[in-house]
């Protein structure tokens, strides 16, 4: 009978975990997987408990760039309400430009940290599936506060509210290669570091 923790969940972990400090914290958890919680609750709730814990370590290293992702479409979707226009092209270019910013940022920054450019397209991935929940609470919260006729043709005006709701979930791919390529940069910025 297997006493490990699912190999993906110990990979996921190392991806979002400093090389330093991955050794020590998967460590630990792997003991405490195997002295206490693995005999007290048995195989699948073990492993259940071992993704959750992993699943905290991802959101913890995601957080900050699914918020500020989210703030940005939710921003940019109340001013398409509040301040309607015929012309969308230059909000298009500046959000899609802040968006692709963070997202490269994102992977940057955890890939740099990791050292491994996979951890980029993986903070990708985490980070607008939990922006995309935030972006559609985000929206929902804008159609309670602002719902009058004015602003509902505003939102019929900029793309209906169908295409609010939806439009975060389409975004996850590109989010992961987006995140992806800014995770290609830090990884090999850092070793270029590591070289010079």
């Amino acid at each position: 009978m297997r006493t490990s923790p699912p190999r993906w969940a110990e990979a996921l972990l190392r991806l979002f975990l400093k090389p330093e400090v991955f050794a020590s914290v998967s460590g630990d958890l792997l003991e405490q997987y195997r002295d206490s919680v693995h005999p007290a609750r048995g195989l699948l709730r073990a492993d259940q408990w071992y993704v959750t814990q992993v699943l905290g370590f991802v959101l913890r290293g995601t957080r900050l760039w699914a918020v500020l992702f989210a703030a940005a479409y939710v921003a940019r979707t109340a001013f398409d309400w509040l301040r309607p226009t015929t012309d969308f092209q230059t909000r298009s270019e500046v959000s899609t430009a802040l968006a692709a910013g963070i997202l490269l940022a994102s992977g940057f920054w955890v890939a740099w940290r990791s050292g491994s450019f996979a951890t980029g397209a993986a903070v990708g991935l985490a980070t607008t599936a939990i922006a995309a929940v935030l972006s559609i609470a985000g929206v929902a919260v804008l159609l309670a506060i602002w719902h009058d006729p004015q602003t509902m043709a505003a939102i019929r005006g900029s793309g209906d509210l169908e295409e609010s709701l939806v439009l975060p979930t389409f975004l996850i791919l590109p989010g992961v290669a987006i995140a992806g390529v800014g995770g290609l940069l830090g990884a090999t910025a850092r070793r270029l570091v590591r070289i010079a």
